[in-house]
């Protein structure tokens, strides 16, 4: 893995980069019964989005739409988005022909009108985008006021300590581009993540206009136990994630 300095890296990813077109089907087929995403992320998600019968819901990132999936099964009225056309083709068979999926790039202006929405959900997005400003803004404007945004990144202690243990430890403090590879499905592609400390994240939240209501570090649900006894003590005594409840103000 390799860390630079923030002031040397494009704010988007260069071509060829974050490339989930070549790795969607097989990405979608990982993240079904993954330990991250399905008995960690996704329970702790959808704990906090709680009751959500009725609600209109932004999914912004979906993916393959496993969230949405969930989310509607709980009576929610679902939107998704994402900038990758392939991992929209995965959340089109599994949601039908007639769910509301859009391309659409988080860092780009959003297809929807001023307060569209009840809540947004941001699963594991935010840390692709090197300036949160207007990807908050854009989310606070299509939601309601009083709306909820439930946001999880990837935690910046526990990437500060995979470089330490890969290479010189980057300065917690700053934010900082890093990238690494991922095979899915027999196809390869390089990743670009932006980490940031704590303070900046919540600093960037009340900017854009919201206000912080929780900030979790969840344990794996219990049943992860059984299913990945190798890896469930270091995933529940150290966390991987970190997620937020914001209101729009």
């Amino acid at each position: 893995m390799a860390s630079t300095s923030g002031n040397d890296v494009p704010a988007t990813a260069p071509s060829g980069v974050n490339d989930y077109d070549s790795l969607a089907a097989g990405y979608s087929a990982e993240n079904e019964t993954s330990l991250m995403n399905a008995y960690y992320e996704r329970p702790a998600t959808l704990a906090l989005a709680g009751e959500v019968s009725g609600r209109r819901i932004l999914d912004a990132g979906c993916g393959a739409g496993p969230l949405s999936a969930a989310l509607r099964e709980r009576g929610a009225v679902v939107s998704g988005i994402d900038s990758s056309a392939g991992m929209l083709e995965q959340a089109r068979l599994r949601l039908g022909a007639d769910a509301d999926l859009r391309v659409a790039d988080l860092a780009d202006p959003l297809p929807f009108p001023d307060a569209a929405f009840d809540d947004v959900v941001a699963s594991l997005v935010l840390h692709y985008l090197r300036d949160w400003g207007p990807t908050l803004a854009e989310l606070r404007r299509v939601l309601r006021p009083g709306g909820r945004l439930i946001a999880s990144v990837d935690h910046p202690f526990m990437i500060n300590l995979i470089h330490r243990k890969s290479g010189p430890r980057p300065d917690y403090f700053e934010t900082y581009n890093w990238t690494e590879e991922w095979t899915k499905g027999g196809h390869t592609a390089r990743m670009s993540f932006w980490n940031r400390p704590l303070h900046a994240m919540t600093d960037a939240f009340t900017a854009a206009g919201f206000r912080i209501s929780v900030i979790n570090e969840p344990h794996p649900v219990p049943a992860a136990r059984e299913a990945y006894p190798e890896d469930f003590d270091l995933l529940d005594t150290f966390p991987s994630f970190l997620f937020f409840v914001l209101h729009r103000e």
